[in-house]
C-alpha cells in the first residue's frame, strides 16, 4: 500500500482521485462533489492498493472522516472506504485544451483514465461527473467531453 497527497470521494461506488499541488482546489472540489452527493473517502492523503487489475483508495485511519476547508478548519464528515477508482483528475489552475486526446494516469502499474481541470471552474464538479460516467458506461472520454 502507498499514501499519495491527494483527496478521493465516492461517486455511484466509482472512486475519483483529485491531484494537484497544495492550495489547488483538491478540498474545495471534493466538497462540492460531496455538496451533490458523492461521498469523502479522503482528504489530504489517500492510500492506493493494487488488487489484480484494478486500484482501491482509503484513508489512513487518523483522518478517516476528516477534511481541511479553507476558511472553516477541519471538520469531520460520512465517509467510505476501500472504494475503486474509476477516475483521476489532474488539477490545473488554467483552462486546458479544448479537445484534448484520451489520457491516462498510471498508477501502480495500472492505467486509470484521466482528466485536467481547473478546480474553481464553476462547471469543474459537473466536468468530473460527466466524465465519471462516461468511463464507467465505457464510452469515450474524447467523444462526452467534445
Amino acid at each position: 500500500m502507498t499514501c499519495i497527497h491527494a483527496s478521493c470521494v465516492a461517486i455511484g461506488g466509482a472512486g475519483v482521485l483529485i491531484e494537484g499541488v497544495p492550495g489547488s482546489g483538491k478540498s474545495d472540489l471534493a466538497l462540492r462533489l460531496i455538496d451533490t452527493g458523492a461521498v469523502l473517502v479522503a482528504d489530504d492523503q489517500v492510500c492506493l492498493e493494487r488488487r489484480g487489475e484494478a486500484l482501491f483508495a482509503s484513508v489512513p485511519a487518523p483522518l478517516a472522516g476528516l477534511i481541511e476547508l479553507r476558511g472553516i478548519g477541519i471538520v469531520r464528515l460520512a465517509h467510505a472506504g476501500d472504494i475503486p477508482i474509476r477516475l483521476a483528475v489532474a488539477l490545473r489552475d488554467a483552462a486546458g485544451e479544448r479537445l484534448p486526446e484520451p489520457s491516462t494516469r498510471e498508477l501502480q502499474g495500472i492505467a486509470i483514465p484521466a482528466i485536467a481541470i481547473a478546480a474553481f471552474e464553476a462547471s469543474a464538479a459537473a466536468r468530473v461527473r460527466l466524465a465519471l460516467g462516461t468511463v464507467v458506461e465505457g464510452a469515450s472520454l474524447a467523444g462526452a467531453l467534445s
